[in-house]
């Protein structure tokens, strides 16, 4: 695996591979066994959209994998001031091992593995969150022991989250329904894909696609660079909530779920959410530890 660009580039048996790989990283961190698959080598991570979960968990990854990491704002370098992507990509092809990239458009990710001769991680794009949905479905896995036959639903906007957990969970043969507004569904190319290619529902019922899931997941409702229309998506969304009514439809050992941060009393009630911090805060630990994976495979430092 050179790059990871989406999760829709990916096989089933890449993504179980990957899995397996965080698994181990995972019980040799908690065990105190050293594992630095990546010594000497330096991941540059450049950061357009600013982030807590991304730049500590890459950056403590590469630690723990014996190299280092630089942190690299978009205001600190030239491509923020106007040079090529290409250009960007074809310098630090010369200085580092990888670069981990989260931005705005997901052609600046794509253009960075076109014309750079190093691996490329997408951190975070409005059209993808790989890393994300790695750790997700990690955490899946280690509750409920499988993927296949389990049923997700994303209740909330279609955006970069519902995207990648489509491509994730369908290609891992999950079911997967998304309630959102209408006006406001993924992205209509991957839904198609997904209605082809497994068992997908995208509604504007919530209740409909929450029945009888085994996971419920949910995101703000305004992302990042979408903050002068959070009121206005406030009324919209209201219906959309995960909320007591609406859990008491999903199988009763559901699994709520939420990439963060969480905004309490909008997309999620206070309630619910501390109901399953236990399940939401392993999986943002498990950012760490699938990121590693993703580390180990595309920078050579396989064991």
């Amino acid at each position: 695996m050179k790059h990871l660009l989406k999760l829709a580039d990916l096989t089933a048996d890449e993504i179980t591979e990957l899995l397996n790989i965080a698994d181990q990283l995972k019980y040799e961190k908690k065990n105190g066994v050293p594992h630095p698959l990546l010594k000497g080598k330096t991941l540059g991570m450049i950061f357009s959209k600013s982030s807590t979960r991304t730049r500590v968990s890459f950056e403590v990854g590469m630690f723990d994998l014996g190299g280092s990491a630089l942190f690299l704002s978009s205001r600190d370098l030239q491509i923020g001031r106007g040079e090529p992507v290409e250009d960007t990509a074809r310098v630090l092809s010369r200085y580092l091992d990888g670069i981990m990239i989260r931005t705005f458009a997901q052609q600046e990710v794509e253009d960075l593995a076109k014309y750079g001769s190093i691996p490329i991680i997408n951190g975070l794009t409005d059209y993808c969150h790989p890393c994300q949905v790695l750790a997700d479905l990690m955490t899946i896995r280690e509750r409920k022991g499988a993927l296949a036959g389990k049923k997700l639903c994303f209740v909330g906007d279609g955006n970069n989250m519902a995207n990648s957990l489509i491509a994730g969970c369908i290609t891992m043969g999950m079911q997967v329904s998304v309630a959102c507004p209408a006006g406001h569904e993924p992205d209509a190319k991957l839904m198609q894909w997904a209605s082809e290619t497994g068992n997908f529902l995208c509604t504007t019922d919530v209740q409909q696609a929450i029945q009888d899931a085994d996971v419920v997941y949910t995101d703000v409702w305004a992302s990042m660079g979408q903050e002068d229309e959070a009121a206005e998506r406030r009324k919209v969304f209201a219906p959309y909530q995960v909320n007591a009514v609406n859990m008491a439809l999903a199988k009763p050992d559901a699994m709520v779920m939420h990439c963060l941060p969480a905004h309490r009393e909008e997309e999620i009630t206070a309630e619910v959410f501390e109901q399953h911090a236990d399940e939401i805060f392993e999986e943002a630990e498990n950012r760490l530890h699938a990121q590693k994976a993703v580390l180990v495979k595309c920078m050579g430092g396989e064991q």
